[in-house]
């Protein structure tokens, strides 16, 4: 144990990548025996992991554009992909189009509803697994407003890129929070993210002293006062 430590201290004062011994390799266990999650393989060990870490591709790579076709032209030349006319565009499992042409007039097009009038991309980095032709990143996107009335935002989106044989895109997966979304469009989550840091914040710290002070925090105490504080309330509401 001793040795371990130190060897642990020596490699972190000469700030190098440990050693991936079969001795290290079997802390990483155990494994989950069903998948968690989307990305999860349903088989999965320590060999496995380490083979899928050496076949991915993931660098660094600035793109940043005004406009979404603009950024999708320039984030696939980092892949020298080529963009055929069609492709299965999904957004969210539940808008699909076509064509390009029918998801860059739909982004016009709601952006514009939205009362946006300035939308910049942007992504830093990207993965890609040259095996199952994918790659994929994080797109964040700056939202400017028509209005003063209308709060500017940042939002982040999660891009699933395919391609064939001919390194044509043929599929684009895009995943997102669609209600956070449209909340901040609106204001609400700004307004809800502010009525929480200064108001419910400050109350819940204060009832989880004193939650803790009695020494009964567990899970039947807590379900007791979900049911006892309402009607408290309702108890003092209709006595005044």
């Amino acid at each position: 144990m001793c040795s371990e430590s130190q060897a642990l201290r020596k490699r972190t004062q000469q700030k190098s990548a440990p050693d991936v011994s079969t001795k290290d390799v079997k802390r990483l266990q155990p494994f989950a025996k069903n998948p968690v999650g989307l990305f999860t393989s349903k088989v999965t060990s320590p060999t496995i992991i380490r083979q899928k870490h050496n076949n991915i591709d993931a660098r660094k790579y600035l793109v940043a554009q005004a406009g979404l076709e603009n950024f999708i032209r320039s984030i696939v030349a980092a892949l020298n992909l080529t963009l055929p006319n069609t492709v299965r565009f999904n957004m969210n499992g539940q808008g699909r189009m076509e064509t390009w042409e029918d998801v860059y007039m739909a982004e016009r097009v709601y952006t514009q509803c939205l009362g946006i009038s300035k939308r910049i991309y942007q992504t830093h980095a990207y993965i890609h697994e040259p095996d199952k032709k994918l790659a994929y990143f994080i797109l964040e996107e700056h939202n400017e407003r028509t209005s003063a009335l209308l709060p500017g935002f940042d939002f982040h989106v999660l891009v699933f890129c395919y391609y064939n044989e001919k390194r044509e895109v043929t599929a684009v997966d895009v995943q997102y929070d669609q209600l956070s979304f449209f909340l901040h469009c609106m204001g609400l989550a700004q307004m809800h993210a502010w009525f929480v840091e200064r108001v419910v914040t400050p109350v819940a710290i204060t009832w989880s002293r004193a939650f803790a002070a009695t020494g009964l925090v567990n899970p039947f105490t807590f379900m007791l006062q979900l049911i006892l504080f309402p009607v408290l309330l309702l108890y003092l509401w209709r006595a005044t």
